[in-house]
């Protein structure tokens, strides 16, 4: 909810899907919920009925990631953005269970860029997060920004969550097949009987 609280303001309409596996939070406080528990491959969503998804702590607990994203991409519009922040493969927030990310998959940014792909998507923007190491002691929080930003320079490989931004293709290319494959193809007999045998040959 912090991340929509802050699109919502420019958004037409702006609505928090849960997956059924976690549980559902009210949202916005206050106000009539804009919030639903939902299974993450059928959102009760139209065809290219909205232009911007956010997939925050989602992912990492999705049985099927790639069934998944081809009903994010079904909701999608033509050109539209998904967002996703998942926990970083080599990451220090995901070796422990005390973290929002210490539960579920992780991923790294290759993993995902071809987990996009192969869900018609193109990869436009990256980024790394929680660059400091996942405190117990409130007393420590004040030194998250200065570790943020040395961890920037010194340590990015060990970012604690990847951000990831893509946008929705429209067509897949189709394999073309390889002349070689082709002639294979051709040349290879049909007409041996069942139980013939390797050495059997075709009579004409």
């Amino acid at each position: 909810m912090p991340y929509i609280d802050r699109f919502a303001a420019d958004a037409e309409r702006a609505f928090a899907f849960m997956p059924a596996a976690q549980g559902a939070q009210n949202w916005p406080m206050g106000a009539a919920s804009l919030s639903a528990l939902v299974g993450v491959e059928e959102l009760p969503l139209g065809d290219a009925s909205v232009d911007r998804v956010l997939i925050i702590h989602a992912l990492e607990f999705a049985e099927s990631p790639e069934a998944m994203l081809a009903e994010v991409w079904r909701v999608l519009a033509p050109g539209g953005r998904i967002v996703i922040v998942a926990p970083h493969r080599r990451g220090v927030w995901a070796r422990f269970e005390h973290t929002p990310f210490g539960s579920g998959r992780p991923w790294s940014r290759g993993q995902l860029t071809r987990l996009l792909r192969g869900a018609m998507f193109t990869p436009s923007a990256f980024a790394e997060a929680l660059l400091f190491p996942p405190f117990r002691r409130r007393s420590l929080l004040g030194f998250a920004a200065p570790l943020e930003r040395l961890g920037r320079d010194l340590w990015p490989v060990f970012a604690g969550v990847v951000v990831l931004e893509a946008t929705k293709q429209l067509y897949r290319g189709v394999p073309v097949t390889s002349t070689a494959r082709e002639r294979r193809r051709v040349v290879k007999p049909v007409l041996v009987p069942a139980g013939a045998g390797a050495g059997a040959r075709r009579e004409g």
